[in-house]
């Protein structure tokens, strides 16, 4: 289960089985300003208002600057090893095959969790859509899943609050049909949604950032730096948002899909990462300033979590109405109530249409984790198979949609959005390991992308990523331990036994103890045999 699978091989497989190259560095960019932007504005800024106040800026702030040291990483080794796989495919090169299988494992909650919990944001925008622009009273049951409590270790519903989201499954699946057709249409139709998305945002800038008043920023950090409890506070907030920054990770996905991957790849991630990082600032400054984002309190006057049973209480009163964070659709309620129902309506449209981009870019990551773990074994391999005219893992991605869908019509976006980060931060973080490994097991390898100062750089991802990890709130920090020992058996009874690496099935051939002698080293400065896969 130590076993490593060398680049080499890594390489060689792709070749052989490979997906489509179609995409160029200005579709990758997008790609990843469509991943990111939209999750964290559109749909979790109330929950950061609710953790953090007026000091989620902050929060942006701390968790951009954490995905920043991790975009480094990943740009080298997305360089290195442009295939598909993402951080699952880094580790089964550098640390092994259980390790990797224990990242791949937690990728699932990083991706296919952060789809279902745009999808319930869309919803919620859709909704406000139709009851303030229509005048149309949705079935409340039909318009929320139920809220979830812990009895003991047995999580319980109440249907009180609601049934099944229905539009969050339409959406899901509506992308996951669009998704099987092909990635250079999907490409094309993000790349018309990105467009009205970043419009919707600059629209919203340039409204009110006119009308802020500096009282509004005033208790500027209620719930203090940490908070009273685990989750909350400026830094709570910072690890419940951090998962919309997951899509610069989704472009190192699509590597394999990409023309000129060692140039392209590092150009997609970071440049998005900045467009990106740049708007959240701007949109939570003007959000905060022109309404305000103070926290409701429950009924003891003590700090709530964003869809606890005392948040929805507080919700509930008559003088929180109107309040920033007990909206489902933030920015859209914002410019309503500065005087701008019109474009409010406007943006609430344009939510709509842009965050499908979102849930498409979760999505594909997810097939293409999936594509890989098949590919060499350690899933079946039925979920490798490539539909013969889209080009594209059917399969899977029809198998991840509908998962998708499930989730989203029966859970609350804030704690999807918790479960995404606790996968998200221990797949950064064993890229942020792998980096440094491999700069001592490889150091000749060439590097089209190296990461700057990587003795800074990578242990300061590592330990960003385990600093936001651990102030997580409590549930969801339990999520990956019981997840990943769900994934453990499931390696033992299925994937040790069928792995390709285990049983011998090499692309090229692997160094072994009992293998021929190799050709001579290359003179000093001469290309190394190893880089014959990099040009």
């Amino acid at each position: 289960m130590w076993r490593v699978k060398s680049l080499d091989a890594i390489l060689a497989t792709a070749e052989r089985k490979s997906l489509h190259r179609s995409l160029g560095p200005v579709q990758l960019t997008l790609l990843g300003v469509g991943a990111i932007i939209g999750t964290g504005i559109f749909v979790l800024t109330a929950a950061a208002a609710q953790k953090a106040g007026p000091g989620m800026m902050w929060s942006f702030v701390i968790a951009g600057a954490v995905c920043a040291v991790a975009a480094l990483c990943y740009s080298e080794l997305a360089s290195m090893a442009p295939v598909s796989g993402s951080a699952y495919t880094y580790t089964y090169a550098v640390m092994g095959e259980l390790l990797a299988w224990m990242v791949g494992w937690a990728l699932i909650l990083e991706y296919a969790v952060a789809a279902s919990a745009v999808s319930v944001g869309w919803s919620g925008y859709v909704l406000g859509l139709i009851e303030n622009a229509m005048g149309f009273d949705w079935p409340d049951l039909l318009q929320a899943g139920p809220a979830w409590s812990m009895n003991g270790f047995i999580p319980t519903p109440d249907f009180s609050v609601g049934i099944v989201n229905i539009p969050a499954i339409i959406v899901a699946l509506a992308v996951t049909l669009l998704l099987m057709i092909g990635t250079t249409e999907s490409a094309r139709v993000n790349a018309i949604l990105v467009a009205i998305k970043v419009a919707a945002l600059t629209a919203f800038i340039v409204l009110t950032l006119p009308v802020i008043k500096a009282a509004n920023f005033q208790p500027f950090a209620p719930n203090g730096l940490f908070g009273e409890s685990s989750g909350m506070g400026i830094i709570g907030a910072a690890a419940s948002i951090f998962f919309a920054y997951v899509g610069f990770d989704a472009v190192s996905t699509a590597a394999e899909e990409t023309k000129n991957p060692q140039r392209n790849v590092p150009i997609g991630l970071i440049g998005s990462l900045a467009i990106c990082t740049v708007f959240y600032l701007l949109v939570a400054v003007g959000a905060v300033g022109a309404m305000g984002a103070q926290p409701v309190l429950g009924a003891a006057g003590e700090a709530v979590q964003p869809g606890s049973p005392g948040f929805i209480a507080a919700c509930q009163l008559a003088e929180n109405a109107n309040q920033l964070v007990c909206s489902n659709e933030a920015l859209a309620h914002v410019l309503r109530q500065i005087d701008y129902p019109a474009v409010g309506n406007a943006l609430g449209t344009a939510a709509m249409l842009a965050l499908p981009s979102v849930i498409l870019m979760m999505i594909y990551g997810q097939t293409r984790i999936f594509f890989v773990m098949a590919r060499d074994g350690l899933l079946p391999e039925g979920l490798a198979k490539v539909h013969p005219k889209w080009k594209t893992p059917y399969i899977v991605t029809a198998f991840t949609g509908i998962a998708v869908a499930i989730a989203g019509a029966l859970f609350p976006v804030g704690q999807l959005a918790d479960i995404s980060n606790s996968g998200t931060l221990f797949a950064f973080f064993m890229v942020s390991i792998a980096v440094m490994m491999l700069r001592v097991k490889e150091p000749g390898r060439r590097r089209p992308f190296r990461t700057p100062f990587v003795w800074i750089i990578a242990p300061l991802s590592a330990a960003g990523c385990a600093f936001l990890f651990w102030n997580l709130p409590h549930d969801a920090k339990m999520v990956l331990p019981i997840w990943g020992g769900i994934g453990l058996v499931i390696y033992l009874l299925y994937g040790i036994r069928k792995s390709h690496l285990g049983r011998g099935i090499f692309q090229v051939p692997e160094l072994d103890a009992d293998a021929p002698p190799g050709p001579v080293p290359p003179m000093p400065g001469a290309p190394s045999p190893t880089d014959r896969h990099d040009h």
